[in-house]
């Protein structure tokens, strides 16, 4: 039995990688991200600053269809793009692709704006309202109602469900267990009690569905990105003279072969566009399952919420991970043993000292926690799409019990699992994307068209 399950670990490894650093799998999502770019008038700039005021809830609508505010929605699809690629994943890119990958990170948020914007805008004009006011939209309602491709949506919902076990539910509880890990060695020897604690409090918040997802959501968010950027902000503060000679490393690493040689810029375009697309999933269409719930009858409005998360989740939390690691100098003198989270806690250990590695303990529990009960929605809208009402609450139910599962095992097979049912997922997203593009500049620009006055 072992040596069957370290075979198809070995083979699912194997094609994961071959899907995730294939440069096919990268162009597509990132030329999705360009074309969008340029098709929508690089509406990430143009909708920036009224972006910025519809999160503040200055055009929420009390009367507009829907179950939650257009920050509850943010902060929902936050929980689950904010995680362990913000903590790890930028670690991991940088040892393997060098400093140059923060700035194809950069990129990847930038042109995922726009493929954001897009998704999250067909989730609202095709999404479906019950008569009790309950909301289920994403990728697999546009394919439905949009495109009317059924198979490409029953496809997409069940990939979606496959991978909210994975990399949002078990992937997490293991990466808790890590970050409390940091915070105090012997709770790797506590890891089933830590799962049962975790499923419990996963349980009581994802049964109430995703009104109770949304307000845990928007306190846990804003409390945890603040916690992590402030620290991050005094190791940064500590070492202000050093930030323009990274910046110049990293440019030099990330377009400028004749100094670091081509090869070095090759892996630095492989990690940085890679992990920048793990981490803010622009194109995969979870997010847009979220988005979807938000109250508002104008589609174009939660797109430009939406678009808000690379932003943030990218160009704000990774580059600050980044950042720190680079002018700490953790990147250049690490130890083989020092990937991933432990050279994040290494980078900012050099600086804050032991607080430093509780910041990054807690922030990576936190982070992960948040992603386990943003894709149990997920989850649970692509089970009701599958076998209708009757399966959400039986999905919710095995959902938090495979939290206990997860936290207590190795769980390398899951990781391969999770990240090939993601690439997957993709696929039929961006078809859909690609095909309705037409009609997402059309909702643009009626919406830019009419004057929009604030309620508030």
């Amino acid at each position: 039995m072992n040596d069957w399950l370290q075979t198809l670990t070995d083979w699912t490894g194997t094609l994961s990688g071959l899907l995730w650093g294939h440069p096919i799998t990268l162009i597509v999502l990132l030329g999705t991200g360009l074309y969008l770019t340029l098709r929508l008038g690089f509406v990430q700039i143009r909708g920036f600053r009224h972006s910025a005021a519809l999160i503040s809830g200055r055009y929420s609508d009390p009367t507009h269809q829907g179950e939650v505010s257009h920050f509850q929605a943010l902060a929902t699809a936050l929980s689950a793009t904010v995680g362990t690629g913000n903590i790890a994943g930028v670690a991991t890119a940088i040892s393997l692709g060098g400093p140059g990958a923060l700035f194809w990170m950069w990129v990847t948020a930038f042109v995922g704006m726009a493929t954001k914007f897009t998704e999250c805008t067909l989730a609202l004009k095709f999404r479906e309202v019950t008569p009790d006011g309950e909301v289920a939209g994403g990728p697999m309602y546009t394919l439905l109602n949009g495109l009317n491709m059924r198979k490409l949506a029953m496809a997409f919902a069940l990939f979606a469900m496959i991978a909210s076990f994975g990399i949002g539910n078990m992937v997490q509880a293991n990466s808790v267990v890590d970050g409390l890990r940091y915070l105090h060695p012997g709770f790797a020897d506590q890891a089933w009690l830590v799962g049962l604690v975790m499923a419990i409090l996963v349980g009581l918040v994802i049964i109430g569905g995703v009104r109770r997802i949304a307000r845990v959501a928007s306190t846990l968010v804003p409390f945890m990105a603040t916690l992590y950027i402030a620290a991050a902000l005094l190791v940064l503060f500590n070492h202000l003279g050093e930030i323009p000679a990274a910046l110049k490393t990293i440019f030099n690493h990330a377009l400028n072969p004749w100094a670091v040689g081509g090869a070095a810029v090759g892996e630095a375009i492989r990690w940085g566009v890679a992990r920048g697309l793990f981490s803010n999933e622009a194109g995969l269409g979870s997010s847009p399952m979220a988005h979807a719930a938000a109250r508002t009858n104008e589609p174009v409005r939660e797109g430009l919420v939406a678009m808000m998360e690379p932003f943030i989740d990218t160009l704000v939390i990774c580059t600050l991970t980044g950042l720190v690691i680079v002018v700490t100098g953790a990147w250049v003198d690490r130890s083989d043993d020092l990937v991933g989270a432990a050279l994040t806690a290494h980078a900012f250990q050099e600086t804050l000292g032991p607080a430093g590695g509780m910041v990054v303990g807690v922030g990576l529990s936190l982070f992960a926690f948040s992603t386990i009960i943003a894709w149990s929605y997920y989850g649970d809208r692509s089970a009701r799409f599958l076998f209708g009402d009757g399966a959400v609450m039986p999905y919710r139910v095995l959902y938090a019990l495979l939290v206990v599962f997860g936290a207590a095992v190795p769980l390398q097979l899951v990781w391969n699992i999770a990240d090939v049912t993601n690439i997957l997922m993709a696929l039929p997203n961006i078809i859909a994307v690609i095909l309705l593009a037409g009609l997402a500049r059309r909702l643009k620009d009626d919406y830019f068209s009419r004057p929009q006055k604030p309620t508030r």
